[in-house]
């Protein structure tokens, strides 16, 4: 997108003025909501003399009615009836402070509103001051930046971009990412995969993002379902805890025409804003492993008095990281006749936490309760602020008949792909590709176009449900396990087995070990067989110790899913007859050298 990247660059050159005055980590502050109100400004341009003119007739209504009058003359959900725009702005250098406050008061309410969460008014001052003439500066060089052609789409790279650059500045932590445009349109295709009803004329569903930053995932979302069915209309939900980023989202809502009070602002955890709302479908990319410390007390008093009927009855996962949290509140936002869910995970939820902890207790509920669809293993290198592995989970209450009690695992690493490229088999991936030029920790990207590589590929794997090289389908139960205490006798220095008052041995726990026993094994023929703990033991244990036996009060059920053991293929050892004929071909290549340089 040549648009999104010399745009960004150009708005990126603003923040240079700042230097010296500003700290690099403030500059955000400045440059976002100028961004937005240039954003405004350019789409509002063309019918803005149109405003102006109508406002003249209807000085009588009041400022609602205004409103709702003039937002139909602008054709869109907000208006400015300000005489300034950013042209006229810089025709009074003199007066810059006064009349951009003028100009930014005769926004329409819901604008306005965005522009106030990034407390813009607190630098106007601060900027307008003489010796330096910063505000004029700033202003006149976002009058020279033409947004008017730009996309949506475009629109929310250039915003995240610019919000990445200032997190990299203010070092912030890898966990507040961005989500790729590609990754978010691979968890799209997934989630409506098979939805027949989005092509119902004049359908009405709804998606939300409870993490939901910029807006991209509640956008792209709403992108997709244009383009299947023009006729159908998304109602986006989201909330967010930066005010900046909740700004952004919401002005981009407002230009879509969406309603912006389905957009809330705060932390989801600890205030709801739409604690009562169901929705069709929901898509997150929450923090990774980002600690919920400062909101525990909040958490857990709903999970210990309110159990299930509240939004973490299952279980609270480790302190460190709330990962799991954000997939059990979007759980809750479920629909009784079915919703879907897509959430991107590092790869911590699959396995962290042993039998009976806080996150294998969400596993198990959500697993038992055949809610897991599929998981999807992703490229390393995917995101801007971090380079780790990453996993979408599809979450849902409405599988369909030949998905119910199984789950898909579909590994679009590529890393097989890379293999067969140093083989020479293939020339390319068909999962990723390398950047032309990296943007921060980003050097890969899932391509879009194509159904034999990219996100074609992986939906159409995901579709077809069926068993093959990148793709792995179990029951449930294959992933449950219990664990179990196996103790041995204590002896004393004689050798003596120790006996307490019950005659029964006494446990050593310098000799205590654990079992983790799996619900499933596989029989002489390769099939998937139930087995029982007793079975287990008898088999793996008791030949090897045979005064052995199981604590069953200490014996706890747990699930955890590996998902690089599925898919690893052994590679058998070389023959020594092969490594001897390399060694030799290398002696002869070595005296041949040696007889070149002394002739």
């Amino acid at each position: 997108m040549p648009n999104y990247r010399e745009h960004a660059n150009l708005i990126w050159k603003v923040a240079d003025l700042l230097r010296g005055d500003y700290k690099q980590s403030d500059y955000g502050k400045i440059i976002l909501p100028m961004t937005v109100l240039r954003r405004l400004d350019c789409i509002l341009a063309p019918t803005k003399n149109e405003v102006l003119e109508y406002l003249k007739k209807i000085e009588m209504l009041t400022d609602q009615a205004k409103d709702i009058a003039l937002n139909k003359i602008a054709g869109f959900n907000f208006h400015n009836r300000s005489q300034y725009d950013f042209e006229k702005l810089i025709a009074d250098p003199e007066n810059i402070a006064a009349n951009l406050r003028n100009y930014i008061s005769g926004y329409s309410a819901g604008a306005r509103e965005i522009i106030e969460y990034f407390n813009f008014d607190d630098h106007i001052s601060r900027l307008d001051d003489p010796q330096t003439d910063l505000l004029f500066q700033v202003v006149k060089s976002f009058a020279e930046i033409d947004l008017k052609g730009i996309t949506t789409m475009e629109m929310g790279y250039i915003f995240e971009e610019l919000i990445r650059k200032f997190a990299e500045l203010s070092n912030e932590t890898a966990g507040e990412h961005f989500t790729p445009r590609e990754v978010i349109k691979l968890m799209v295709n997934l989630i409506f995969t098979d939805e027949k009803d989005i092509f119902t004329k004049c359908i009405v569903k709804t998606l939300y993002d409870p993490a939901c930053g910029t807006g991209g995932m509640l956008s792209v979302g709403e992108g997709f379902i244009n383009e299947q069915n023009p006729d159908a209309k998304l109602q986006l939900f989201g909330q967010e805890i930066n005010p900046e980023s909740y700004a952004i989202c919401k002005s981009d809502m407002l230009i879509k025409g969406q309603n912006t009070s389905n957009i809330k602002f705060g932390n989801t955890f600890t205030v709801d804003g739409l604690q009562h709302e169901k929705f069709d479908y929901m898509l997150s990319n929450p923090p990774f492993g980002v600690s919920w410390k400062k909101v525990k007390d909040t958490i857990k008093t709903e999970h210990e008095n309110k159990g299930f009927a509240g939004r973490f009855g299952p279980g609270l996962p480790r302190i460190n990281d709330g990962s799991l949290l954000f997939l059990l509140h979007m759980i809750s936002k479920m629909k009784k006749d079915g919703s879907r869910i897509a959430i991107v995970f590092n790869g911590s939820p699959l396995f962290t936490g042993q039998a009976g902890s806080g996150e294998s207790k969400i596993r198990k509920w959500i697993i038992e309760n055949d809610m897991l669809e599929a998981i999807v293993a992703m490229p390393d290198q995917l995101f801007y602020n971090t380079g780790i592995s990453t996993y979408i989970w599809i979450v849902t209450n409405k599988k369909s008949m030949e998905r119910k009690g199984k789950i898909q695992l579909i590994n679009a690493t590529g890393a097989k792909d890379e293999e067969l490229i140093a083989e020479g088999v293939l020339t390319e991936n068909r999962f990723w590709q390398k950047m032309t030029r990296s943007l921060g920790n980003k050097r890969k990207f899932i391509p879009e176009n194509g159904d034999d590589k990219g996100i074609g590929l992986i939906a159409k794997i995901y579709g077809e449900f069926k068993e093959g090289q990148f793709c792995k389908i179990y029951p449930n139960e294959f992933f449950g396990f219990h664990r179990i205490t196996v103790d041995r006798p204590k002896k004393d220095e004689d050798g003596n087995i120790e006996y307490d008052r019950k005659g029964n041995p006494k446990p050593d726990s310098e000799l205590r070990d654990y079992e983790n026993i799996p619900f499933l094994r596989k029989d002489p023929d390769g099939k998937l067989v139930p087995q029982t703990i007793e079975e287990y033991f008898e088999r793996e244990v008791l030949p090897h110790v045979p005064n052995a036996w199981i604590d069953d009060k200490k014996t706890k059920t747990g699930y955890e899913i590996n998902f690089t053991k599925y898919f690893y293929e052994f590679k058998p050892l070389r023959s020594l007859e092969e490594i001897k004929a390399d060694i030799l071909k290398l002696e002869e290549e070595t005296e041949e050298l040696e007889r070149k340089v002394l002739e």
